[in-house]
C-alpha cells in the first residue's frame, strides 16, 4: 500500500457565493447578496486531500493554525466572476523545525514539499527533507539555489518558471516540470497536452496536479505516464467550481 508524506503550509480557502444586481448608490461598487458558502482545506491541506481521494494513505505536516488563516473569495454565482479575494491570517503562519519533530522517513513511499513561501519552510530546512528520503517532489513558489537541487522532482507553473529562467542549474533542468494551463505540461523539452475544456475555477489545480503526479508515479515509476495522469486529473478539477479535488 503506497504512503506519502506532505509538508507544507495551509489555510482554509472559502468561496462566498452571491448575487449583484444593482451597484452601491454612494459608490460605484457592486451590492454582493451572500447566497451560498463553501469552505475547504487550502495549499497542502489541499494535497492531501486529493492523495485522500486517490486511495492512498498520507499523512501530513503542517502548522496547526491552519483553520484560522483564510482566503475569502467573493463570487457571482451565475458569472462565476471573482469580485475580490479577502485574506487573513497570512503573517501569523509558524516556522517549521525539523529537529524537533521526528519524522520516520523510511515508512513513506514519496515526500511532497508544498512550499507556498509563507515563512513555514526555510530554504535550509527543505534542503535537509531533500536528503531524508529518495523519492522527493517539490511545488514551490521560492526563486530556485543550491538548496532544491537534491529534490527529485521539482513542479512549477509557467509565470515560475520564467522568474527562474536565470537560475536553472545543470542539476536542475531534468528535475523541472512545467506546467502550462491549456498548453498541458513540459518536461525534458517534451509537451504533454491537455484537452481543450470549459475553465471554470482554475483554484487549487497545482495541488490536485502534484498529488496525481506523485501518486502515479509511486504506481508506476513511470514519469511520462505520471504527466498524463495528472494531466487529466488537473483537467477534472478546472471544470468545477472553487477548490476541488480530482
Amino acid at each position: 500500500m503506497i504512503k506519502i508524506l506532505v509538508i507544507g503550509e495551509s489555510c482554509k480557502d472559502i468561496f462566498q457565493y452571491g448575487n449583484c444586481a444593482r451597484l452601491c448608490p454612494e459608490a460605484p461598487a457592486p451590492v454582493f447578496n451572500p447566497v451560498n458558502r463553501t469552505e475547504n482545506g487550502g495549499m497542502a491541506m489541499n494535497v492531501y486531500n486529493n492523495i485522500i481521494s486517490m486511495g492512498v494513505k498520507v499523512d501530513i505536516i503542517t502548522n496547526e493554525n491552519w483553520e484560522s488563516i483564510t482566503k475569502i473569495r467573493f463570487v457571482e454565482k451565475r458569472s462565476n466572476h471573482m469580485f475580490m479575494r479577502l485574506d487573513s491570517g497570512d503573517d501569523s503562519y509558524p516556522v517549521f523545525d525539523l529537529s524537533k519533530n521526528k519524522i520516520d522517513f523510511k515508512k513513506y513511499d514519496a515526500v511532497i514539499v508544498s512550499d507556498y513561501n509563507k515563512g513555514f519552510l526555510n530554504e535550509n530546512t527543505m534542503s535537509q527533507i531533500s536528503l531524508l528520503h529518495n523519492l522527493t517532489f517539490l511545488d514551490t513558489k521560492k526563486k530556485f539555489g543550491e538548496w532544491c537541487e537534491n529534490f527529485t522532482y521539482i513542479k512549477i507553473n509557467n509565470a515560475e518558471y520564467e522568474n527562474n529562467l536565470g537560475l536553472i542549474s545543470d542539476k536542475l533542468k531534468d528535475k523541472i516540470i512545467v506546467t502550462k494551463g491549456p498548453q498541458g505540461c513540459l518536461f525534458k523539452k517534451e509537451y504533454y497536452p491537455v484537452p481543450l475544456v470549459e475553465v471554470k475555477d482554475t483554484s487549487g489545480a497545482g495541488d490536485t496536479f502534484i498529488s496525481s503526479l506523485c501518486v502515479e508515479f509511486c504506481r508506476t515509476r513511470d514519469m511520462g505516464k505520471s504527466i498524463k495522469f495528472a494531466n487529466i486529473c488537473a483537467t477534472s478539477v478546472v471544470q468545477k467550481k472553487g477548490v476541488a479535488i480530482a
